[in-house]
């Protein structure tokens, strides 16, 4: 009987000291993670090479723009073939949306600006009954003063890119994240003088009471 609870105790001992297969289980717990990361890593990359392509590609579009001999629909058209050369258009299942629009302003100061209006309240807001220098003709109060266009001689010229591509890796579908992703790229370039700049003059609209 001592001799059958000694083999019975050897063969626990051995059992418990057996690591056979143990670094298969630590490899089958870590490895999700492991490429989880891996992909969000590659992900977060192509994003950031993606964004640079589409920054470098406009600011060409803006050189191009700037010397006002090159068609819109030309320099367009070079956007967004370069554009679909970086991402990976050739799966079929990849949709590609693009769009490229400008703004022009009459200089750098003005990116962004808002029109000026008498703050009759005080609110720090415009109200539709308060009067507003309309600064780029179209007869409404904007909170930014660009002219859609390429505009003239020595205005400043405002290009920007929206994309939305398919994404690469698969992540998102693993972390509920959207299949698609947006990157947006916009530069500011003055256009050569070929000419002197036409004046812009600032009508003062008040609403009628």
């Amino acid at each position: 009987m001592t001799q059958q609870l000694k083999q019975t105790k050897t063969l626990s001992n051995r059992f418990v000291r057996d690591e056979t297969g143990i670094s298969m289980v630590e490899f089958g717990l870590v490895a999700p993670m492991f490429f989880g990361l891996m992909m969000a890593v590659f992900d977060i990359g192509f994003g950031v090479y993606t964004k640079a392509v589409i920054q470098g590609e406009v600011e060409k579009a803006a050189r191009s723009a700037s010397l006002e001999n090159t068609s819109w629909d030309v320099i367009t058209s070079k956007v967004n073939n370069q554009i679909k050369a970086v991402i990976p258009a050739a799966n079929s299942q990849t949709d590609i949306s693009f769009a490229l629009s400008n703004e022009y302003y009459e200089d750098y100061d003005d990116v962004t600006l808002p029109e000026a209006f008498t703050d009759s309240n005080n609110n720090s807001q415009w109200d539709s009954n308060e009067c507003f220098v309309d600064r780029n003709g179209n007869r409404q109060y904007d909170l930014d003063v660009g002219i859609a266009g390429r505009g003239g001689a020595q205005d400043v010229v405002k290009i920007e890119a929206n994309v939305t591509y398919k994404r690469v890796f698969p992540l998102w579908s693993l972390v509920g994240m959207p299949d698609t992703q947006s990157v947006q790229a916009s530069t500011y370039l003055r256009n050569q003088p070929f000419s002197g700049q036409a004046a812009r003059v600032g009508v003062r609209i008040c609403p009628a009471p």
